[in-house]
């Protein structure tokens, strides 16, 4: 069931965060980024969470902007580092280990009148086929869209899902 959910996410990546006409807008949602094991950069995950996630990966979530002037949508602010996140959780026979780490994203995106929750760095200790979406919901409380796309994350932003909004000017390149 949550892989028929979830794999709505990569369709839903794709089409409901649509280009905006103008580069004075674009959308802030939630970016998800990857890094294999021992990587030390982020990647931005060209599917939807729906997919096996390797022992010793490290899963990235941030809150983030992109537009037609920003296309690229920013990574967690954090390296992805597994040994700190998930360097004192002993290995289990049969499961995996993942680290996860979610940026709630700069202040400039945070919705009117909410506070920007901190820095989450979480190791999640997996079945051997959990998919990156079973990880995330053992790190954290998800609130998804009928589709699958992630809304939320432990509460933020409380109600908004792939919002609108003016291109901020920290964001625009120089």
């Amino acid at each position: 069931m949550k892989f028929k959910i979830f794999f709505a996410v990569l369709i839903a990546t794709s089409l409901s965060i649509p280009t905006s006409n103008a580069a004075e807008t674009g959308w802030r949602y939630w970016g998800y980024f990857q890094a294999a094991p021992g990587a030390t950069k982020w990647t931005p995950a060209m599917t939807g969470p729906t997919v096996n996630v390797a022992d010793g990966a490290v899963e990235g979530w941030a809150f983030t902007f992109s537009s037609d002037a920003v296309p690229d949508a920013k990574a967690p602010k954090v390296a992805p580092s597994f040994s700190s996140i998930c360097g004192k959780t002993k290995a289990v026979a049969g499961k995996k280990r993942v680290a996860v780490m979610v940026d709630f994203g700069s202040a400039v995106l945070r919705p009117k009148g909410e506070t920007t929750p901190r820095l989450i760095q979480k190791c999640v200790v997996a079945d051997k086929s959990a998919l990156g979406i079973d990880v995330l919901g053992a790190a954290v409380k998800v609130r998804a869209e009928g589709s699958g796309f992630i809304c939320g994350i432990n509460g933020y932003p409380a109600k908004e899902c792939g919002v609108e909004m003016k291109t901020p000017k920290d964001y625009l390149k120089k």
